[in-house]
């Protein structure tokens, strides 16, 4: 039975930070598991982290989506900052949140990661007693050896890395940001070049609340971060659904055999924009997500 979904907006702190969400509430009476959900790298709570929501909602569950600090409608300096220490303390916060709300029961809170929210969301539960569930959807989770293949060896990384603890410095002597697209087909020092359509289709992901910079001295930040070494501590049952097709199927498979708890890997089909909004592709992985919460969270 699929339950009415209301939407709510709601705004909460986050280590000094006020950040903005929207509450996905089902219609079930009185207090409710809960879900966090969180989406790609670079992204706002409206893209593909909204359509799991509502999907979590309808299958019962009280899902909250959020702009991290320094996107969308949420505070926080600099802007479009790809910091995943600052996206753990947010993932963190909204727990928080959540286990503080009315309608939530604070012994049933899950988080669900796409993408690179996925590591975001691992590498807090490994830290967070609270979060009682774990799914992943199309999880990015690379490590020293992946970061080196895609973003062209040893020396491609460097090069990215000396750029972006040049931009923080010039930045932390009182100049402005200095941005690059978070997507270009034409501008090969985007963040992610190449015919990425679901950023770039005003019908999928370019939404009026994305905007389309990244932050250069997010890149060591970025490239420098492993959610690998948490998968042994992480004991809340967790989920991975991915495809052969996605970004990393190597990096899932490595983190799924590192998992500490009770765990299960799905291979589905379809490539990685197709987990995003692809309504074949993300019925089944919400269906598959709902129904671990369902179980994990009884």
């Amino acid at each position: 039975m699929t339950e009415a979904v209301h939407a709510e907006r709601v705004i909460f702190d986050s280590d000094g930070t006020e950040l903005v969400g929207t509450l996905y509430r089902s219609s079930n009476r009185g207090r409710g598991p809960a879900v966090v959900v969180l989406g790609s790298w670079t992204t706002v709570k409206e893209q593909m982290a909204a359509a799991y929501a509502r999907r979590m909602a309808e299958a019962g569950f009280h899902a909250l989506t959020f702009d991290p600090a320094g996107y969308g409608e949420s505070g926080g300096q600099p802007r479009q900052l790809e910091s995943p220490a600052r996206k753990i303390r947010d993932v963190h916060s909204a727990i928080t949140f959540l286990g503080r709300h009315a309608q939530v029961d604070p012994h049933r809170i899950g988080a669900l990661g796409i993408c690179a929210g996925a590591g975001y969301t691992a590498v807090n539960t490994a830290n967070d007693p609270r979060v009682r569930s774990l799914a992943l959807v199309a999880p990015w989770l690379h490590d020293a050896a992946l970061v080196r293949e895609i973003y062209g060896g040893a020396e491609g990384v460097r090069q990215k890395t000396d750029l972006g603890l040049a931009a923080r410095d010039r930045y932390e002597l009182g100049e402005p940001v200095d941005y690059v697209p978070a997507v270009s087909t034409t501008d090969p020092a985007a963040a992610m070049f190449g015919p990425f359509d679901y950023y770039l289709d005003a019908q999928r992901g370019a939404v009026p609340a994305w905007d389309n910079r990244f932050a250069v001295m997010s890149w060591p930040q970025w490239l420098t971060f492993d959610p690998h070494p948490a998968a042994a501590r992480i004991t809340a049952p967790t989920l991975i659904v991915t495809s052969h097709d996605a970004a990393i199927p190597q990096g899932a498979e490595k983190f799924h055999a590192d998992l500490g708890g009770p765990k299960s890997l799905v291979w589905t089909e379809g490539t990685q924009f197709d987990f995003y909004d692809r309504e074949s592709t993300v019925d089944e992985a919400a269906t598959l997500a709902a129904r671990h919460f369902a179980e994990t969270l009884a």
